[in-house]
């Protein structure tokens, strides 16, 4: 696979997978598209470390897609209750 398309790939896949997490998650998030795509790259990885405590192997990996999706919806709920937690000051 060249590289062009792995980025494609995971480009997608952060879309979807960041779209799915900001629904799993109520109120409003602040995040465009870029972040949505972030979100679900992060929650890749994310749910890869916790695959990782869990089972062993690769700490920084990437995950599945329950994991992802999992993963994302952990990384959305901590960066809210940091953004939270930066404007009540």
């Amino acid at each position: 696979m060249s590289p062009l398309l792995a980025i494609l790939g995971w480009i997608v896949f952060g879309l979807i997978v960041g779209a799915l997490g900001r629904l799993l998650v109520p109120g409003p998030q602040p995040l465009g598209w870029l972040g949505t795509i972030g979100l679900g790259v992060a929650g890749s990885f994310a749910g890869g470390f916790l695959a990782y405590l869990i089972r062993g192997g690769e700490p920084f990996q990437p995950s599945g897609f329950l994991m992802s999706l999992l993963g994302a919806v952990i990384v959305l709920a901590v960066y809210l209750a940091v953004a939270r937690r930066r404007t009540v000051r």
